[in-house]
């Protein structure tokens, strides 16, 4: 049997209530860095009782980590949802590409560098090897198709290696046109391609 609709209310009220407090920590962040984060002023912010921020969060570092995990998942959700609709490998890559270089250009993530550079290079340092991996899965049929048209083996790790360090050096260093990301990138494929070992025939 299924959820009874009291239990299924109170479930849907929880996660408004838990993302309602994700979003208000996001403005904190944003405004004030992580040093001067307060549960007062989320609290408030969210325009909920401290009792109501307890009864999901046992502390700040538990709130902070929650978050991360979030926007963790955020950003794998969003990267999956502009590559999965191509189908087409030249296509595919592109979209993810197109993406990584859209959200560079957001500034968000700059901007909370510079505001809270201890905790973004701590986010940072824990997504990497992850990111690592899920790129690695988006890109699969589009490694696929390199290695058949090019008759190599193309170096999958690295490539996907790469786009994760494009994407923070990005936040770190803001290039002097944005707009050149995808073409730039798309030329260093090319040269790691060219570089692989043949394949035997």
């Amino acid at each position: 049997m299924g959820e009874s609709p009291i239990v299924v209310r109170r479930n849907r009220r929880a996660e408004r209530t838990v993302a309602n407090i994700l979003a208000a920590t996001e403005r904190s962040l944003l405004s004030d860095g992580a040093e001067r984060i307060s549960i007062i002023d989320i609290c408030k912010d969210a325009n909920l009782s401290r009792g109501t921020f307890y009864r999901y969060f046992s502390c700040q570092d538990d709130l902070l980590d929650v978050y991360s995990r979030h926007k963790r998942e955020e950003f794998y959700g969003s990267m999956l949802a502009a590559t999965s609709p191509h189908d087409d490998p030249d296509r595919r890559f592109r979209a993810l590409v197109d993406f990584l270089e859209s959200y560079a250009a957001q500034g968000q993530a700059t901007h909370l560098l510079r505001v809270a550079p201890e905790y973004s290079l701590r986010f940072y340092q824990r997504i990497f090897n992850d990111s690592r991996v899920r790129i690695e899965e988006i890109l699969r049929d589009v490694f696929d198709a390199w290695d058949e048209r090019f008759c190599i083996r193309v170096d999958r790790d690295l490539v996907s290696e790469f786009l994760i360090r494009y994407i923070l050096s990005e936040q770190l260093v803001p290039p002097d046109h944005p707009g050149d990301g995808v073409e730039r990138v798309e030329q260093l494929i090319r040269v790691l391609i060219n570089a692989a070992p043949s394949r035997p025939v």
